[in-house]
């Protein structure tokens, strides 16, 4: 029987999967009903569905609910990503991409289907039981040579090399992000807004760099699979802000989600922190820039604007949130502590920057990264 679900017929999916894909239906799935499909939680824009009950399961992504810009929700860039890399670092195998905005037999909207890869998604501390000390130690090696991989990915040769405009790329990322907050303030946040200024007054030349950059990197978008003792990386997910530019972003947004940890504890805010605390058996950040700097065969330049841009980029997402919090249009738990993190990142960027933070505390001094 199917299932109902906000934002998937069942019943359509499980026509159209027959109708276009009939070596996937299985034997029980036809026009009528069959699959049935459950919403993936977690994430914080594109909606994720796995589908069960076809020749082998699947999962299905769409942009989410009442979506106004397309653009920001680009299910075919996404599939098109992933596609390209499949061979050359770990992702899902892909299906199919459609567009369903006039018909609506699935979801109304451009959807995408591909396989599912078994794994778990290391997103709290206690998701670490599962695996040794030693297991997530060699785990985190693996999960910036996997980064160094995709950097080291020539889009030419994968059919990437129109998937963005590399130069100026870092400049347009501030552009973007300060129409992002410009359009969700309600409230004084004057260190994240000098923290904006200082990023725009330092923007590193990134004309000598650029790859395929994912665009949100971290522990939590990959799935893990293995033995307790042998974790490894089994697929990269979450690729719907990929493009070309400095693969250096990505490098400063795994690292502001390395360390958040103490951040989002003197702050009190729960789930945004992930999996990576003391004592579970993650190294520092330095040991993981290095593991990245000996896949690349590179030198990692310092990464503080880059730290701190990362921290820009989350505040902003957060006051984002919290903006549709107090406005009422956003519901469950954590939503109302949320806010409370947006300072505290705000003075940890101007920390990695080296600005004063006029007695707001950053989780930890900064440090230089990937430098001498």
């Amino acid at each position: 029987m199917t299932n109902e679900l906000p934002g998937l017929d069942v019943a359509g999916l499980s026509a159209w999967l027959a109708r276009e894909h009939p070596e996937l239906a299985g034997p029980d799935t036809g026009p009528g009903p069959g699959l049935t499909a459950t919403l993936v939680p977690g994430g914080r824009s594109n909606l994720t569905y796995r589908v069960d009950g076809a020749a082998r399961p699947l999962v299905l992504r769409r942009p989410p609910l009442g979506h106004v810009l397309s653009s920001a929700h680009d299910m075919r860039r996404e599939h098109r990503v992933i596609t390209a890399l499949a061979g050359t670092i770990p992702v899902p195998p892909t299906v199919a991409v459609v567009d369903d905005t006039a018909a609506a037999e699935v979801t109304g909207t451009v959807f995408f289907v591909m396989g599912y890869v078994a794994g778990a998604v290391l997103a709290r501390p206690e998701d670490n039981a599962a695996w040794t000390p030693a297991g997530l130690g060699r785990l985190a090696t693996e999960l910036a040579e996997v980064l160094a991989d995709l950097h080291g990915t020539d889009p030419v040769a994968v059919g990437l090399a129109d998937f963005g405009r590399p130069a100026g790329y870092l400049g347009r990322q501030l552009k973007t992000w300060r129409r992002q907050y410009d359009a969700s303030r309600s409230r004084p946040q004057p260190l994240l807004d000098t923290l904006q200024e200082r990023l725009a007054d330092a923007v590193p030349d990134d004309g000598a760099r650029s790859g395929i950059v994912h665009g949100d990197y971290r522990l939590d978008n990959v799935l893990v699979a293995g033995r307790p003792d042998a974790p490894h990386v089994a697929a990269v997910l979450d690729w719907e802000m990929a493009t070309l530019g400095d693969p250096l972003v990505d490098l400063g947004m795994l690292g502001m989600y390395w360390d958040i940890h103490e951040l989002t504890r003197a702050a009190g805010v729960v789930g945004v922190a992930g999996a990576i605390v003391p004592g579970a058996g993650y190294p520092d950040f330095a040991e993981v820039i290095d593991a990245y700097a000996a896949r690349a065969g590179i030198a990692v330049p310092d990464l503080a604007w880059y730290r701190a841009f990362a921290c820009y980029k989350l505040a902003v997402i957060l006051e984002g949130i919290h903006y549709r919090f107090t406005g009422g249009q956003t519901v469950g738990a954590g939503f109302d502590t949320i806010g409370a993190l947006v300072a505290p990142l705000a003075a940890e960027g101007l920390a990695r920057l080296g600005v004063a933070t006029g007695g707001v505390v950053p989780s930890r001094p900064a440090t230089t990264e990937g430098g001498a």
